[in-house]
């Protein structure tokens, strides 16, 4: 029940169980996206390494074509995509709780709102990161830094990226945006809001704090190449385990933390030999 703040109260007698068909559809609509967005990744993936057999959409080359709206969408049709791909998993604990708070809403005659609402303001949330990061990568292709294939093309910019990453993963920004998507009811318990509104803004609201969990090993991929599938696959992997795995996160995170900065330190000490 809620409280007059709009707080989510918990009883300990009181126990939602979800059915099968309830289940199917919350698991059976993030397992499409989730399929969806990484058949499309895969297929880009594959085209950029077959541009002779199919015709790639690709960033235009530096100094002798210039950047159109069209280039901008693209790009952010690929970080948008890709952000789907890479965050859906591991926020499908949350989803499924937002599901079971509604379904005991559901329960006692309340109003309640479709967890597709939910999803929609986290997936808002990416959007706005996907046109910050194209707006960003833009630059970075006028300056030289990346290349059509949109990988790196100097030591010294992949490597302070690298850096960056890591030591964001020791800050106390990363832990209180880490913990909101570790606890999905203690998360939902003070920060619910009422109405098809209120669901929207709280998807946003969390989508946020992913947003701020992740940005960091989001940007490694200008270190390793945007189009990387490995990466792309062991980054999604990675926040899987960050976000849903046991280990204590503040020794992953130091660890983690520790072999970017040693990595991106290596890196930088091979540009001084280019």
């Amino acid at each position: 029940m809620l409280n007059q703040d709009n707080q989510i109260i918990s009883t300990p007698k009181e126990k939602i169980v979800l059915s099968l068909r309830d289940r199917l559809i919350v698991y059976g609509g993030v397992f499409l996206i989730i399929v969806t967005a990484w058949s499309y990744m895969l297929y880009m993936g594959w085209a950029m390494n077959n541009m002779h057999l199919v015709d790639m959409w690709m960033p235009p080359n530096t100094g002798s074509e210039s950047w159109h709206i069209y280039d901008f969408y693209m790009l952010f049709v690929m970080w948008f995509v890709m952000m789907m791909a890479m965050m859906m998993p591991s926020v499908t604990p949350m989803v499924l709780m937002f599901t079971i708070v509604n379904k005991g809403k559901q329960n006692k005659g309340l109003p309640y709102s479709p967890t597709f609402i939910f999803l929609s303001g986290y997936l808002v949330a990416w959007a706005l990161f996907s046109i910050v990061a194209s707006a960003i990568q833009y630059p970075l292709h006028e300056s030289g830094l990346l290349n059509p294939m949109m990988n790196s093309r100097s030591y010294l910019f992949s490597g302070s990226i690298l850096i960056i990453a890591g030591l964001y993963q020791w800050t106390p920004l990363k832990e209180a945006c880490l913990s909101k998507c570790r606890s999905p009811l203690s998360f939902l318990m003070t920060s619910w809001q009422e109405g098809h509104i209120g669901a929207l803004k709280l998807g946003v609201h969390h989508g946020l704090y992913c947003v701020g969990c992740c940005w960091a090993l989001m940007m490694v991929l200008f270190s390793v190449g945007v189009m990387n599938m490995l990466w792309v696959f062991l980054i999604t992997a990675f926040v899987l385990l960050e976000k849903l795995g046991p280990t204590t996160s503040v020794y992953l995170r130091f660890i983690t933390g520790l072999l970017l900065i040693v990595w991106g330190s290596y890196w930088i000490s091979l540009h001084h030999w280019q």
